[in-house]
């Protein structure tokens, strides 16, 4: 389906259903004979894709440059809508504290302030808990490395703090950072091929030196979550 391969990509698809019939053949063919032209493109707010949009045309598209960047223009302006219409209607923030933990795991929180400074905290308060719990300095070192680069790219793109969870089970550690809400509204010919481009570096990092690691957006903010798993998980 065009309007999946929108969401996931964050790539706009558009043509007139000769063009896309190579790669759509049974959704073109489901097409009214007056369609000529479809458009399916992203919906995009806070540096997240949050759906997509559909138009039908009844007349041929040129598609050319402006009309492209006309579309995009339009998703990012709905997606602000949405963003604001979800705020409005949000009515308690979910807090990363609040989230169940797995039995026999270990869990510690911390609250970071709006405050660049407040990263060294962060830093400190992972280093501390995760010699208390026993963590290889390796695991430690790349957690303390990617929790840095999250909770500085929270606190650079709201005006809110942000939530801290370290999470210890069964040696695989996954670690999780909340913001308060986004300020930033991204161009949407920044999020090209990754929804999360706008967070740039910090990404990247999380990226290479992390087992897996994904992200949820909602009403009240977004979540970044990497998982650490043990080179030898016998030996956890």
């Amino acid at each position: 389906m065009p309007l999946v391969h929108a969401v996931r990509t964050g790539e706009a698809v558009l043509g007139s259903l000769e063009n896309l019939a190579a790669r759509y053949e049974a959704f073109i063919n489901r097409q009214l004979p007056r369609t000529k032209a479809l458009a399916f493109v992203p919906v995009v707010a806070a540096g997240h894709v949050l759906g997509a949009y559909v138009l039908f045309f009844e007349t041929p598209q040129r598609f050319d440059q402006p009309q492209v960047t006309e579309l995009a223009a339009l998703g990012a302006r709905l997606g602000l809508q949405l963003r604001h219409i979800q705020r409005a209607t949000m009515h308690v923030s979910r807090s990363l504290a609040a989230e169940p933990v797995p039995a026999g795991a270990r869990a510690a929180d911390l609250a970071v302030a709006a405050d660049l400074r407040e990263v060294g905290i962060a830093r400190h308060f992972a280093l501390i808990t995760l010699a208390a719990w026993g963590v290889d300095d390796v695991m430690a070192g790349d957690a303390i490395l990617c929790l840095s680069e999250l909770v500085t790219n929270a606190l650079l793109h709201t005006e809110a703090g942000c939530d801290l969870r370290l999470v210890l089970d069964q040696g695989v550690l996954t670690t999780s950072v909340r913001d308060g809400g986004s300020t930033v509204v991204v161009d949407p010919g920044s999020v090209a091929g990754d929804p999360l481009a706008v967070h740039g570096r910090g990404l990247q990092v999380v990226d290479a030196s992390s087992t897996r690691w994904g992200s949820e957006l909602d009403a009240g903010g977004m979540t970044v979550w990497f998982v650490l798993e043990p080179e030898n998980p016998h030996a956890a």
